[in-house]
């Protein structure tokens, strides 16, 4: 850390030394997903391996393009146009049209990222704005869900068993098991709880993500819709809330973004996500609220380091007297 005294500049304690590069921990999470995207292809057929090759190409591309017009320093070997893809293709059902996803991704790579100085800099995560880019202008080519090809019939459209809950409508013929494996409707990266946890086991053995933050989110949402349950107070289902939707995608992956370094800002920031997902999902028009959750969560990291600062090693700061 450097300190600044007057005209001199001084190097103060602690110094943090990480022998991994951006490169290796994007790398972790690719390989973190791997087993996701192989259930997702399992369960949707091709079309789940057609979008995810179709929106990591185009995030390549896109980031690649746009810095060699704006001639500025190449990223695209650093893999995280490859995870943002990657996540993009994740957040959105197998019934997606490719260039829905293409749009996407070059919104989220060029907008979101690239706009405000690229990785490290952008104010969200780019791959759920690329899908609240799709929910805002083209809602339908993100809403057709369909059952696995793994139900004991071909793909035909359903609701999730987050919709059907949420309205009261039986789920019945989904069990619970089926919600842990992924078999059942949905995103094509969010329905394998299994699989989801492997990867995510996979990121905290590497020492890549803050597994309080991802505790405190998944906490936050499951204690809200247990208390504050359509059935009456403290008579929420715990487990369909937890194996259904996008929660675990959104805790083991997304809310762990990099977007502040201080644990107590990233905890706090998990627990608004947590109320404002748990909120849209009791109250709100839609059934599901992860990306709403962790986007709001995101535009408020600024604020919410200004009020919780962390404390700066190595320095005593005195009140100047009047």
């Amino acid at each position: 850390m450097k300190l600044k005294t007057g005209n001199e500049l001084h190097e103060v304690s602690p110094h943090i030394m990480i022998n991994r590069s951006t490169k290796v921990i994007m790398q972790d999470v690719v390989l973190a997903m791997i087993p996701a995207l192989l259930g997702s292809i399992y369960f949707f057929g091709i079309n789940a391996l057609i979008l995810v090759v179709s929106a990591v190409t185009t995030c390549v591309l896109s980031e690649y393009i746009w810095q060699r017009i704006r001639k500025e320093q190449l990223t695209t070997n650093d893999w995280s146009a490859v995870v943002t893809g990657i996540l993009l293709a994740f957040n959105v059902p197998s019934t997606t049209p490719i260039w829905a996803v293409m749009l996407a991704s070059v919104f989220a790579i060029i907008v979101v990222k690239q706009f405000f100085g690229g990785i490290g800099s952008n104010f969200a995560n780019p791959a759920l704005m690329g899908r609240a880019f799709l929910l805002f202008l083209w809602p339908a080519s993100i809403s057709g869900y369909v059952t696995t090809y793994h139900s004991g019939v071909d793909a035909v459209s359903s609701a999730t068993v987050l919709g059907l809950y949420k309205s009261g409508s039986d789920f019945s013929m989904f069990s619970k098991w089926d919600m842990f494996i992924g078999n059942i409707p949905g995103c094509i990266g969010e329905t394998s709880t299994l699989l989801l946890l492997i990867g995510f086991a996979y990121l905290c053995y590497r020492r890549v993500v803050n597994t309080a933050a991802t505790g405190a989110y998944i906490a936050t949402v499951l204690l809200m819709t247990f208390v504050f349950s359509r059935d009456g107070l403290f008579k929420g289902d715990i487990l369909t809330n937890l194996l259904s939707g996008g929660l675990i995608l959104g805790a083991c992956f997304m809310m762990t973004d990099y977007a502040s370094v201080a644990p107590r800002v990233k905890v706090t920031l998990a627990v608004i996500a947590g109320l404002i997902t748990a909120g849209i999902r009791l109250w709100g028009m839609l059934p599901e609220g992860v990306s709403y959750g962790i986007l709001a969560a995101n535009c408020l990291s600024g604020l919410v380091e200004i009020i919780i600062r962390p404390h700066i090693y190595g320095v005593r700061l005195k009140k100047q007297k009047n």
